[in-house]
């Protein structure tokens, strides 16, 4: 039963998982440490058909990811809760897709560099006046591991999407944002 129900939310519109991995704001970084998992919310961009991420250079994320660069990164955003006189029917209204493959530093400058002002693009839009120098961005991140900042892309290898609709008419609306 559960099959058949988790197959109709599945999406397959290319350009919708796409317009949603654009807009998205957050997503959870799944790594294995050891036998353990381990998972870090992240801002992230999603650019050319892969993933982006930064952060510091050393610490517990990029030591699990050295030892083992297979990676989940999934994003998901809840809009609301679909009512039904049913109570077994009650629903969530959501959209949410895996991304699953291997992460890696990024070494080259020219990459780094489109990614950070890609990130500040999305984050701050028309915060800063000119495009991120590649000095500032050399500065930043210093040396691949040495530095303060290590800015990671996954090419996904397989990527799931789901959803579940809007359904308008159906939507659960407390006292505060009642509709008269």
């Amino acid at each position: 039963m559960d099959s058949v129900r988790y197959k109709i939310r599945e999406c397959q519109d290319q350009e919708k998982i796409e317009s949603f991995l654009h807009q998205a704001r957050i997503g959870y970084l799944g790594l294995v440490d050891g036998n353990l998992p381990y998972v870090v919310p992240l801002n992230y961009v999603w650019t050319e058909g892969k993933l982006y991420f930064h952060g510091a250079g050393d610490g517990r994320r990029n030591q699990v990811m050295s030892n083992n660069p297979e990676v989940c990164f999934t994003v998901c955003e809840e809009y609301g809760t679909i009512t039904d006189p049913v109570p077994a029917r009650t629903d969530t209204a959501y959209m949410s897709v895996m991304i699953f493959g291997k992460a890696e530093p990024i070494t080259d400058l020219d990459e780094a560099t489109h990614v950070l002002q890609e990130m500040i693009n999305k984050y701050v839009p028309g915060y800063y006046n000119r495009p991120l120098p590649k000095q500032h961005v050399e500065k930043y991140r210093s040396a691949v591991f040495g530095g303060p900042v290590q800015v990671c892309r996954v090419i996904p290898h397989h990527v799931t999407a789901k959803e579940s609709p809007i359904e308008a008419e159906k939507m659960y609306r407390t006292g505060m944002n009642k509709v008269d």
